[in-house]
């Protein structure tokens, strides 16, 4: 070519060049090359528009799929897109291999791709070398692919910020593994050093706050959003002179910055550093831009899983309360296990409030206080909103000195209010709560329990002998803002301890109510230690690892939340041990109208009578206690009291039951008839009770009968068992 003369057309020179040209628009499908790109496709040397069937035919399949992955990787990194392709003829066979340069431009209103490129053969890559590490090398793809795969099963595993760093960490890429990392987030206007591998304590100093305007790497990245690869020093001096210095000393060889972007927002930069040069090929990119992609997501997943965790934590802290100091003559422990749901506290609760006439505000000194435990229903955020504003509410009505039924009461109201009260609630979330209130007076002992659809307490009698103590109750809080919650009034003996739970410790891993208490019940008999260690026991068997094993009969496993709390009335002269056994006792009240707990009373008594010698003895004493009770609310217009009290060592004991009523009328013997349906009550007391009597008691009377465990406890007055029934008597 003389000079002066006219340059040839481009067609000319890439003809001269074996170089063709081709359009790729995937919203038509059409790819329209020219006589060199169809000469190398093994078509006819002409201009032609193909569709994208025919040229996927000319291509291995393989190839085929890495030009959609490179292409959508040069959109996002703004870059040129360069793969190496196989052309097959039609019989299957690679007859040249070729290399492909092109542009790509994304419409996101049609959503699809246009891309120009050219097309020239080059020589099969020799295996090992960095230009084999393309599309066409097998190996090396099936490496990168399972790589991958268990680079995001790790990084979906990681649980926190700490662990998906340690991941990242230990990623060995095939082919190339950087040996310096480091994350950098976001904060206002600057950089921040989330975490890094393989550098020096102190070595995040200088990037350490760095602003976002500062000619760094990864400031620009997280500016740009687009990638960063600086393949030589020379590379990194030239277009970063300014932070050089600081990348200098590191003595690397090759760096890449990615951005991490999550929802379309990028909330830090991955860099990867080599002490080896890299190419940066398009494979390799391909890795890199995976990668930093499952990185950020990770991050993500565990920030928000750190935020939850510290927001629960926090809310955990203020809602469930401290027990305070000792009490002088009491033991407190209490447990509290978020097991229902994600949240670490939800409906479950527990409190100890000092009541009006201890010694402080602040200290619960020998004073009265208050026990209450109870359970929002759910396991979600609104049921943890409601149980704190139920539990201040709780306490601010104790506080004001009301007395357990009316904090109870004043509790419901408030809850209705809350929710069914309100005009815009939605039907299918309104909420209730049961709740148990226990009144303490631990200078005597006396408990007086009030009750909202919640499981009874559970007392522990000093031989270890566990008894369901039943309790009068209404309904669930905030069901009826009316409802009356009656008052039960127990007595703690020194050195027995009272449970009360809520009923997922009952019924977590399977187990029903009946199911459930035995596993409990168990774990209260046998254990034989301090009050903290029993708190253990009780979470351990329900919620520790050899919960596993012991499931209940229910199909479905229940998770709930669990709240417990123990109450214990200290033994003479022992801090927080139970008095060697020698007396149980039970006391419950049977009404007019409640002839149903005559039942209850049965139960009782064979429940104090567990390990009695002999088993008809016992049946004896429920059937005498069945026939005293009967006798005052069918004879009288008075209720009942029942006492029941177990004295002695095993072996030789003595049972004494005794039933008292307000009527003046003594029972006196009668000779009923062959067919008559009562009247025979006496006959069986003398025939089966070792001894029986009736006492006057100035209004009223008491019948009561004993039974001896042996012969040589008659008269020996060392042990007995004694059930007391009164009418008309208003418990203290």
């Amino acid at each position: 070519m003389r000079t002066g003369e006219p340059l040839p057309a481009v067609g000319e020179i890439l003809a001269a060049l074996a170089t063709g040209l081709w359009h790729w628009n995937t919203a038509t499908g059409l790819v329209t090359v020219d006589a060199e790109a169809a000469r190398l496709l093994g078509l006819p040397s002409e201009r032609a528009t193909l569709s994208q069937a025919q040229v996927r035919a000319r291509l291995h399949p393989v190839d085929w799929n890495e030009i959609s992955g490179v292409i959508q990787l040069a959109v996002a990194e703004g870059t040129l897109g360069e793969v190496r392709v196989r052309i097959m003829d039609d019989m299957g066979r690679v007859v040249r291999v070729g290399r492909s340069r092109f542009h790509a431009s994304f419409d996101r209103e049609k959503r699809s791709y246009e891309v120009t490129g050219s097309l020239q053969e080059v020589t099969e890559p020799v295996p090992g070398t960095s230009s084999g590490r393309t599309a066409v090398t097998g190996d090396w793809r099936r490496s990168r692919e399972a790589f991958l795969l268990d680079a995001g099963r790790a990084l979906a595993e990681a649980r926190s910020t700490a662990e998906v760093l340690r991941v990242a960490a230990g990623l060995s890429m095939p082919g190339f593994s950087p040996d310096g990392l480091a994350v950098f987030g976001v904060t206002g206007d600057r950089l921040t050093i989330i975490g890094h591998h393989g550098h020096q304590p102190g070595d995040e100093g200088p990037f350490t706050h760095m602003a976002l305007d500062t000619d760094y790497p990864a400031a620009e990245v997280v500016r740009t959003g687009r990638a960063v690869y600086l393949s030589s020093p020379e590379k990194y001096k030239d277009r970063y002179p300014v932070t050089w210095p600081l990348a200098a000393h590191f003595d690397r060889q090759s760096w890449a910055f990615l951005p991490l972007t999550v929802a379309g927002r990028t909330m830090g930069a991955w860099m990867a550093a080599f002490t080896y040069p890299v190419a940066f090929t398009p494979d390799e990119r391909s890795v890199l831009t995976t990668v930093a992609r499952m990185l950020a997501q990770a991050l993500s997943r565990a920030e928000a899983a750190e935020s939850a965790r510290e927001l629960t934590d926090g809310l955990q802290r203020s809602m469930l309360p401290k027990l305070g100091p000792e009490i002088p003559g009491m033991g407190v422990a209490a447990r509290y296990i978020p097991t229902g749901g994600g949240l670490q506290v939800g409906g479950d609760w527990y409190d100890m409030i000092p009541l009006p006439g201890g010694t402080s505000r602040t200290e619960f000194g020998g004073g009265r206080f208050a026990l209450v435990i109870g359970d929002v229903q759910g396991h979600d955020v609104r049921a943890a909103g409601l149980m704190g504003q139920l539990r201040i509410a709780l306490r601010a009505y104790a506080s004001e000195g009301h007395r357990p039924d009316a904090v109870l009461s004043r509790a419901s109201r408030f809850l209705h209010g809350m929710t069914f009260g309100a005009l815009d609630e939605d039907p299918s979330d309104l909420r209730f709560a049961t709740c148990l209130y226990v009144e303490v007076d631990p200078a005597s002992g006396l408990l007086d329990i009030a009750r909202a659809g919640h499981p009874d307490p559970a007392i522990r009698m000093t031989d270890g002998t566990v008894l369901a103590r039943p309790t009068a109750g209404g309904l669930p809080l905030g069901i009826d803002p009316d409802a009356d919650y009656p008052t039960t009034r127990i007595t703690l003996e020194p050195g027995e301890t009272m449970l009360i739970c809520t009923d997922g410790l009952i019924e977590t891993g399977g187990h029903d109510l009946e199911t459930g208490w035995k596993r409990i019940r168990s774990i209260l008999e046998e254990h034989d230690g301090d009050l903290e260690g029993l708190a253990d026991a009780l979470v351990q068997a329900v919620h520790g690892p050899s919960s596993h094993h012991t499931t209940g009969p229910l199909a479905d496993r229940r998770e709930d939340d669990i709240a417990v709390l123990l109450l214990r009335r200290q033994g003479d002269g022992h801090a927080d041990t139970a008095r060697p056994p020698t007396v149980r006792r039970t006391m419950l009240s049977v009404a007019q109208a409640e002839p149903e707990r005559v039942g209850v009373a049965r139960q009782q008594l064979r429940e104090l009578l567990h390990d009695w010698a002999s088993e008809d003895q016992v049946d004896s004493a429920v059937l005498l206690l069945s026939e005293t009770l009967t006798n005052v609310l069918v004879h009288t217009d008075a209720d009942a009291l029942l006492l029941a009290e177990v004295r002695g060592e095993t072996g030789d004991r003595r049972v004494r039951v005794e039933v008292t009523d307000t009527s003046d009328d003594l029972p006196h013997r009668r000779s009923p008839g062959e067919l008559a349906s009562s009247g025979r009550g006496l006959m069986l007391i003398e025939l089966l009770a070792h001894a029986w009597g009736v006492d006057p008691r100035g209004e009223g009377k008491s019948i009561w009968f004993e039974l001896y465990e042996s012969e040589g406890a008659v008269g020996s007055g060392g042990g007995s068992v004694e059930v007391t029934v009164a009418l008309d008597v208003e418990l203290p």
